[in-house]
């Protein structure tokens, strides 16, 4: 007889994962494959192998293919290979982001650009190609399944922010995007939801908690009293991935501290 624990196991699954060679996205990374899954990697430095040693640790095997996040031929031609030479994704995670900071009135064109490619656009693309895969997947289990599709949304999929008008536009993007495929997808099988971040400690918000004015203020208004860790999303991503999950689809789960019930 199976046990509740059992839910949670990714054993004899894969997953693909965009953003994975550091902070949330390779500690999304290592919580699938320590929960049991096999785990294809695109990166766009491919010569960076931490993440995949790491999972190959784990008894997991780990496949690292290329691709520019900011380029849509390499998006598409990169899922493509991995399906063609047999990989049978059924966890997607898009982890993969960029941030730039101007003031809104001097936003330049380029950065609007690259943000929306690398933080919606790309996103888009990955869900339309993998979820087609997914589709023709026979289903597994009762209730059947298919497959999950995991973004990685934001704070600013609610919130507007200051400086950020790219980033807060492609997450708030995210967000609609997911509960549009949640609809279109979740009747076939296939979960769809978003996992929005608090404060985290990581290279893409350097500029704020290395700013002692800022990271204060910010500080202040989080209920768990400090910034979010790498670790504290391995739990959300093993539960979004695996069959405790069934029946959630098109949910934004906020892991930030407490600070959206502030």
């Amino acid at each position: 007889m199976s046990s509740t624990l059992d839910l949670f196991s990714l054993k004899g699954r894969t997953a693909l994962i965009t953003g994975a060679t550091r902070g949330i996205g390779q500690a999304l990374a290592l919580a699938l494959a320590e929960a049991g899954a096999d785990v294809v990697l695109i990166q766009r430095d491919s010569s960076n192998t931490t993440t995949k040693q790491e999972i190959e640790k784990l008894g997991r095997k780990a496949t690292i293919y290329h691709a520019d996040l900011g380029k849509a031929d390499e998006v598409r031609g990169v899922a493509k290979t991995v399906l063609d030479d047999g990989h049978d994704i059924d966890i997607l995670v898009n982890c993969g982001g960029v941030q730039r900071r101007h003031p809104a009135h001097e936003f330049p064109d380029s950065d609007w650009d690259e943000v929306l490619q690398v933080n919606l656009s790309t996103v888009f693309a990955l869900c339309r190609d993998v979820g087609a895969y997914m589709l023709t997947r026979k289903p597994n289990g009762n209730p059947p399944h298919r497959g999950s599709i995991i973004n990685i949304a934001s704070l600013t999929t609610f919130q507007g922010a200051i400086n950020i008008p790219a980033y807060a536009a492609s997450k708030g993007g995210v967000g609609q995007l997911t509960k549009a495929l949640s609809n279109q997808w979740t009747g076939y099988g296939i979960n769809c939801n978003a996992i929005a971040p608090g404060y985290v400690q990581t290279d893409l918000t350097a500029a704020l908690h290395n700013d002692e004015k800022t990271a204060a203020s910010l500080l202040e208004r989080i209920p768990a009293g400090r910034w979010g860790l790498p670790d504290d999303f391995k739990g959300s991503i093993v539960y979004l991935a695996s069959r405790a999950s069934l029946y959630v689809s098109g949910e934004i789960l906020t892991v930030d501290g407490g600070w959206m019930g502030r």
